[in-house]
């Protein structure tokens, strides 16, 4: 794949969208349909650009300091995995318009290779969603939404960051839209050479530099009144050396990803109808020594169809159809997993009622067919009340499954073709309070997971994956918000807490990197051409063996972050922020400090 061919493709598009007229907004096209559903019943936390541009580092810090989500990263920048309510980063699934990208091979995503400002919108889901979005929905969900917009004639942004560490971060992003035809162009580049020192823990992040390269094409057409196609596309470059001892050996890991999806969208009184084919590649290459050729690798394919068909049978009443086919290969190189490939398949049946205005419920049910594993019949069940106008709740029960990964089953030696898929059975209670300018959210969960797999230690001196815990989590996920504009004075509050207790039920103990507290928040407040805004996140104590030794222990930490952006005749903006105000001493993975205070300046022009 000539990566350099498609980004020299951008500029050519933002030649020819620049003669175009300004008009007014008219609607908005969103890959994800379902999602829109979703937020009847459930928490969702969305993060629009402007929340992402207050952590432009990397998605990690986006996660770690705007959600529930806890982040495992091995040094900033560097290999990062997410845990939802005390669940792995295999039982997370990540959602790119509305198609599920795990890796075929790791059966999981890895944060910081999925470039954090391609993107219109971030979504966090908390809690199973297989029923819809398939395996490895259990713990939760994590949205990179891409979306369209009609009659808005042109608009272009460039965004322009340097920082600590050699850091430069740059996104361009264009867009032209009339009553028939919306395109929108983006391409980000990053780099840093990431060589921060943490001297009180005789720290220095030598081999640290990456950087990564992303380009989006999205466009869509109005055929007619009722029909709708449209097309989005992603080419993801990125390289990331991984930090080594003064006389370790160097390495590097090399990633690239195109993605490309095709939608046509009809849409009647009656009848919705939304049918998308999709083509995935993933390949990598990993370097035990970068002056030598690679070490291990692999290419992995996905060729995916999807239809989600709605009828309305009048206001109160809806049955949603969901079907689903794909086609995953794979070729790993010393690995021993050569030419595997496995079809899957799905049928979904969604039945949704809303009596009135204040009681909504869903009843789903789901049957996959993958090719060598029994999958179960798994379900979804969620209701929601508003009780009064301040107060309102939403129960959600549901099933859900996570099937082996490629590595899982054929690595070699220890691929494992006798694997069950994981089974989660859980359940939520999300209250919502509003008062004023106070929203209130509430929701205890229980989640009980049956066959989690494991890979353990054999007689033979490897590695092997087992269905051996029995894995048991519950908690409660908090959050309060506060919003108000008074004259020239915006504000704005949120600050969460999450409490998570998940034990392996089998040994009693606690799972590895699920803290049992956590607290995030954000604060902004705006007056004028001049914003300030600061962010919080205490970390209670994480356990990082699973016999839980409190020496192996990251004990718990506070960081704080802080900016100020300054806005000049409308479209210009100016911002400075410093990261770990208080320089505190921390790491999400044992070992691995992240930086202590570090600072960036940035230029955002809207035109």
């Amino acid at each position: 794949m000539n990566i350099k061919y498609h980004f020299s493709a951008a500029f050519l598009f933002y030649f020819l969208l620049s003669f175009a007229q300004e008009k007014t907004i008219d609607t908005v096209y969103i890959f994800d349909n379902q999602l829109k559903n979703s937020k009847k019943f459930h928490k969702i936390k969305t993060l629009n650009q402007e929340d992402l541009l207050k952590n432009t580092t990397n998605l990690s810090e986006v996660l770690r300091f705007q959600s529930p989500v806890y982040i495992k990263e091995n040094g900033r920048g560097m290999v990062s995995s997410p845990s939802f309510r005390g669940t792995t980063a295999q039982q997370t699934a990540f959602v790119w318009n509305g198609i599920n990208i795990n890796s075929t091979f790791l059966g999981q995503g890895d944060v910081n290779n999925l470039n954090l400002l391609g993107y219109d919108q971030l979504e966090v889901k908390s809690g199973g969603g297989s029923v819809i979005y398939g395996s490895g929905a259990i713990g939760g969900t994590i949205h990179l939404n891409n979306d369209l917009s009609f009659n808005k004639g042109f608009h272009s942004t460039l965004f322009l960051e340097g920082g600590s560490y050699n850091t430069f971060n740059s996104f361009l992003k264009t867009s032209y839209s009339d009553d028939k035809l919306s395109v929108k162009v983006s391409g980000n580049f990053v780099k840093s050479d990431n060589n921060y020192e943490v001297p009180e823990e005789n720290y220095v992040n030598l081999n640290g530099e990456y950087d990564n390269r992303t380009f989006n094409l999205g466009a869509a057409y109005k055929i007619d009144s009722q029909n709708r196609l449209s097309w989005q596309t992603q080419i993801y470059d990125g390289v990331q050396h991984y930090p080594t001892s003064e006389f370790g050996t160097k390495t590097k890991y090399l990633s690239n990803t195109f993605r490309s999806l095709l939608a046509w969208d009809f849409n009647s009184t009656k009848i919705n109808n939304s049918f998308k084919v999709a083509f995935l590649r993933d390949d990598f290459q990993y370097f035990d020594n970068i002056d030598q050729p690679k070490s291990s690798g692999g290419s992995g394919e996905t060729y995916f169809a999807k239809n989600d068909f709605t009828y309305l049978f009048n206001n109160r009443w809806a049955f949603n159809l969901i079907s689903e086919y794909h086609f995953d290969k794979g070729e790993g190189y010393e690995s021993g997993i050569s030419d595997v490939s496995r079809k899957a398949g799905s049928v979904a049946g969604l039945l949704r009622w809303n009596p009135t205005q204040k009681f909504n419920l869903e009843a789903g049910v789901k049957k996959d067919f993958v090719e060598e594993i029994v999958s179960p019949i798994i379900y979804s069940f969620s209701g929601k009340m508003n009780v009064n106008s301040w107060y309102s709740f939403a129960l959600n029960v549901s099933k859900n499954f996570r099937y082996p990964s490629f590595n899982d089953l054929y690595w070699q030696p220890g691929g494992n073709l006798e694997l069950k898929p994981e089974v989660s059975h859980q359940a939520e209670l999300g209250n919502n309070f509003k008062y004023g300018n106070f929203k209130l959210n509430l929701t205890p969960y229980y989640i009980k997971i049956k066959d989690m797999i494991r890979w353990l230690p054999t007689s033979s001196g490897y590695w092997s994956p087992v269905n051996t815990n029995n894995v048991e989590s519950y908690g409660l996920e908090s959050q309060l918000e506060f919003e108000k504009e008074f004259g020239n004075h915006k504000t704005k509050l949120a600050v969460g807490y999450v409490y998570t207790h998940s034990k392996d039920t089998d040994t009693d103990r606690f799972l590895m990197y699920v803290p049992q507290h956590k607290i995030f928040g954000n604060a902004n407040y705006k007056y004028r051409f001049a914003e300030i805004f600061v962010q919080g996140m205490f970390n209670g104590l994480t356990y990082t063996t699973s016999d839980e030794n409190l020496r192996d222990a990251i004990n718990p930490y506070f960081v704080m972050n802080g900016g100020l952006n300054l806005t000049f005749f409308k479209n210009y903006q100016i911002g400075i922020k410093v990261n770990n105000i208080f320089d505190e001493i921390y790491e999400t993975t044992a070992y691995f400090p992240l930086p202590k205070r570090n600072y960036s300046a940035n230029l955002l022009i809207n035109f």
